[in-house]
C-alpha cells in the first residue's frame, strides 16, 4: 500500500513549492512563510525543498515572480488613457488577491530577477510614455499611479488605523456632529462617505490622475 502511495504521489517541483508558499502567505501572512510550513503543505520534509529553492530568500523571490505572472494584461486599445485604466484595474485586482505581497515587494532587496516579473512594469511604462510624457516624467507618473493603487488597496482592506475607511469615517462623523462649530466641512460631507462605492471611488481617483497627466502633456496654446 505504501509503495503504491509513493508511486502515485505528485512529484515535487519548484512550481509546487512556490505555489504552497504563496498559499501560506495569502492565508496566514508573510511572517508565516517558512521552509518548514511550506514543506508540510506539500507533504515532505523541509530538507527536500532545498532541491528546488536555495533558501528562504529564493522562496520569497519565487512568490514575487509567481504573483507578477498573474497580472492580466488588458487588450491594448487605441487610446492610451483607456489602456492606463485597464492596467490600473488589473493591478488593483492582483493586489487584492494577494494583499501581503505589497509588504514583500517593499522588503525585497534588489530588482526583479526574471524577465516575466518585469513585464507588467514594462507594460505600464510603455502606456505612460505613449501619453507624450518625457522619460523623466514617465518615471514620476509611474510612481504616482503605483502609489495611488497600492494605497487604495490598503484602504480597501482596512489596514489603515486598524479598521476600514468606512468605520473610521463613521467615527469622525459622530465627532463632527457633536462639535459642528469645530468641523463644519466634515459635518457637511460626512454622509456622503457612506454612499461611496469602492469601485466608484477608485475610478474617481484614477480619472483625476489621468486628467492631470493629460494636462501635463497638453500643448500650451
Amino acid at each position: 500500500m505504501k509503495t503504491n502511495e509513493v508511486r502515485t504521489r505528485e512529484p515535487l517541483t519548484r512550481d509546487r513549492v512556490i505555489a504552497a508558499a504563496l498559499r501560506v502567505m495569502d492565508e496566514e501572512g508573510l511572517e508565516a512563510v517558512s521552509m518548514r510550513k511550506v514543506a508540510r503543505g506539500v507533504g515532505v520534509e523541509a530538507m527536500s525543498l532545498y532541491h528546488h529553492v536555495r533558501d528562504k530568500e529564493d522562496l520569497l523571490d519565487g512568490i514575487c515572480e509567481r504573483v507578477m505572472a498573474e497580472f492580466e494584461f488588458p487588450d491594448p486599445g487605441a487610446d492610451w488613457a483607456e489602456n492606463c485604466r485597464q492596467g490600473a484595474r488589473a493591478w488593483r485586482r492582483l493586489l487584492k488577491d494577494h494583499p501581503n505581497v505589497m509588504r514583500l515587494f517593499a522588503e525585497q532587496r534588489g530588482p526583479a530577477r526574471s524577465i516575466e516579473s518585469m513585464r507588467p512594469t514594462e507594460f505600464a511604462l510603455e502606456i505612460l510614455r505613449g501619453s507624450g510624457l518625457s522619460d523623466r516624467d514617465t518615471a514620476q507618473a509611474f510612481h504616482a499611479f503605483g502609489g495611488y493603487i497600492q494605497g487604495f488597496v490598503m484602504m480597501e482592506l482596512g489596514s489603515i488605523a486598524g479598521g476600514s475607511e468606512e468605520e473610521n469615517m463613521k467615527m469622525h462623523a459622530e465627532l463632527a456632529a457633536a462639535m459642528p462649530d469645530e468641523f463644519p466641512a466634515l459635518q457637511a460631507v460626512s454622509r456622503y462617505f457612506a454612499e461611496c462605492d469602492p469601485d466608484e471611488q477608485f475610478e474617481f481617483g484614477l480619472d483625476l490622475l489621468i486628467r492631470g497627466l493629460e494636462a501635463k502633456v497638453r500643448p500650451v496654446s
